[in-house]
Formats: C-alpha cells, sequence, structure tokens
C-alpha cells in the first residue's frame, strides 16, 4: 500500500471523527488495521549490518552510533564468531542483538571437525546473548544439482538439531540461486530444502532476492508460515530483469519506497506468520548510511 493511500484513508477517517469510536473502528478498512497491528515490526526494525560493512571497517563504533540515531532498534551482525567490536559497540548503544550470519562455511561444505567448530560458535552465541544464527550463503560448487541441496539439508538438520541445545535457531538465508530450476517441473534447490529441513530448521527470506528469482514474497512467507523466522527487507529497480539467478547489477539495490516491491503486504504476511524479527539490508549503495536513513523513514511513515 502507497503512502499517499494510507493518507487518503486517514484523510476519510477523519473527516468521520464524530462518529463514536466503536463504530470507527468497524469502518476503518482492514489494510489500515493491519498496519497498525503490525507496529511491533516497525517498532522494532533492525539492519543486517552487512549494509555498513566498508563503514564499519572505517570506524565500526561511530557507525553503529549513526545506526541507533536513525531509529533502529536492533542489529543483525555478521561475520560472527569475528565481530567483537561490532557486539561492543552494539551494546554502548543501547541495540538489541538477537541474531548473526555467521562463518558457516565449515558447516555447509561438510569438513572434518566442523562440529566441534560448530560447538564453540553456538557457546559464544549463547554467551553473548544471540538466539538465532544465520548460514548467509552456498558456494557455487555446493549447489550443482538437486542432490547437492539434500547433502545440505542433512548437514543442517543436525547442526539446528545441537543449535538448539545452546537456545540458538539456525536458518538458512536465501538468493535467488536457490530458485533456479534443476529437475523435472522446474524442481529447484529451495523446494528441495521446504520438503526435507526437519522442524529444527528454520528460514530467513530475503524478498528481495525471491523477488529477483520472479516468485513473489508473500506467496513464499504465507506457504513457509511459522518455518519463516526473520525476514530481509530491500527494494528492487524496476529496470532490473528477472529471473536473475546468479547475481545482479548494483543498481538493482534501492531504498525501500524507491522500487517496486510493496512492502505493506509482507509486514501483514509477517505478522501472519509469527515472524520473530525484520531487518532493512542494502546489499550495494553508494552513500550506505543515507539509503539506510531513507529506507527506515519509509517504512515507518507507509
Amino acid at each position: 500500500m502507497k503512502r499517499r493511500q494510507f493518507l487518503r484513508a486517514m484523510h476519510t477517517l477523519g473527516a468521520a471523527s464524530c462518529a463514536s469510536t466503536c463504530a470507527s473502528t468497524l469502518l476503518m478498512p482492514s489494510w489500515v488495521q493491519a498496519i497498525n497491528a503490525d507496529n511491533v515490526h516497525r517498532k522494532q526494525i533492525g539492519i543486517q549490518l552487512y549494509t555498513l560493512r566498508n563503514e564499519i571497517k572505517e570506524d565500526v563504533r561511530a557507525t553503529i552510533k549513526a545506526v541507533a540515531d536513525a531509529g533502529y532498534f536492533q542489529v543483525e551482525a555478521y561475520g560472527f564468531p569475528n565481530c567483537d567490536a561490532i557486539i561492543d559497540a552494539s551494546n554502548e548503544f543501547g541495540l538489541r542483538l538477537n541474531s548473526s550470519h555467521f562463518n558457516s562455511d565449515p558447516l555447509v561444505q561438510g569438513k572434518p571437525k566442523s562440529d566441534a567448530t560448530l560447538e564453540t560458535i553456538l557457546e559464544k552465541a549463547n554467551k553473548v546473548g544471540l538466539t538465532h544464527l544465520v548460514i548467509p550463503y552456498l558456494g557455487s560448487e555446493l549447489r550443482k544439482s538437486l542432490d547437492d541441496y539434500k547433502r545440505l539439508c542433512e548437514r543442517c538438520n543436525a547442526a539446528a538439531e545441537k543449535s538448539k541445545q545452546y537456545g540458538i535457531q539456525l536458518a538458512y538465508h536465501n538468493h535467488a540461486f536457490e530458485f533456479k530450476p534443476l529437475g523435472e517441473n522446474s524442481r529447484c534447490g529451495y523446494d528441495v530444502m521446504m520438503e526435507e529441513f526437519s522442524s529444527d530448521m528454520k528460514f530467513e527470506v530475503d524478498v528481495f532476492w525471491v523477488a529477483v528469482a520472479n516468485r513473489d514474497p508473500v506467496e513464499l512467507i504465507h506457504r513457509l508460515d511459522s518455518r519463516v523466522t526473520q525476514l530481509h527487507l530491500k527494494d528492487l529497480s524496476a529496470t532490473t530483469k528477472v529471473p536473475s539467478y546468479e547475481g545482479v547489477s548494483p543498481e538493482a539495490f534501492e531504498e525501500i519506497g524507491d522500487g517496486i516491491i510493496d512492502m505493506n503486504p509482507i509486514m501483514q504476511a509477517a505478522l501472519q506468520a509469527g515472524v520473530e524479527h525484520c531487518h532493512i539490508e542494502q546489499d550495494q549503495s553508494p552513500d550506505a548510511l543515507a539509503s539506510i536513513r531513507k529506507s527506515i523513514g519509509h517504512l515507518k511513515q507507509m
């Protein structure tokens, strides 16, 4: 729902303000009620700090302070467990840290001693107060066939079971390549994950990459329902050709409100599915700090 539609609806409701509170509620459009209801996600909006990776390299403390000043409630870290400076700065400026992308290479590659490495990561995650760890990426050599995805699911399921012992929810973050047809009837890697992931293994849905794969993010969230625990929110340029399974140009990434992805039905679907956390992210931007301010401003005004 566009902001101008929201303002028109507010004008209509304001004109009828002489009616009783009960009558006003009954006349209120259902989508306006939904916007009011899902304020929990808007008020607790997070940011995936990969958006600000260049700024963090220069001055992590000043960057995290800028995030807090921009009105963000929480941050999602990256590079865990080697991100102590991010953790310290987030704590200093009162930003909640519930989730992090982590170095999952040993896990997804099935390397020897990966369990021991995972245990070390889980111990630290529990110690610093994380509740979610997310597999951020899958190298091209690990996703050539549907069988590759089945092997991935076996490793993820075992890791998710172990993660529960530490109070950590394990999830997988998608790009577009998981939706590339690899089998009969356009069967893709994400189909395998939806079928093979155990009840312990969840999804972090990146709505941008779903749209790049020419899929409907709202339909996917509804389909996954309680299996999706977090969302990445970012917008897609209207000039980007989809599907594009192996990446897009930097110009494809837009601030929320400047692209073609309608966030209101996504936020409503998140509420219905019981999504725990929503994080703004913008993989590419010539001015990342300006981008995160613009995106949160639009999201809170919708």
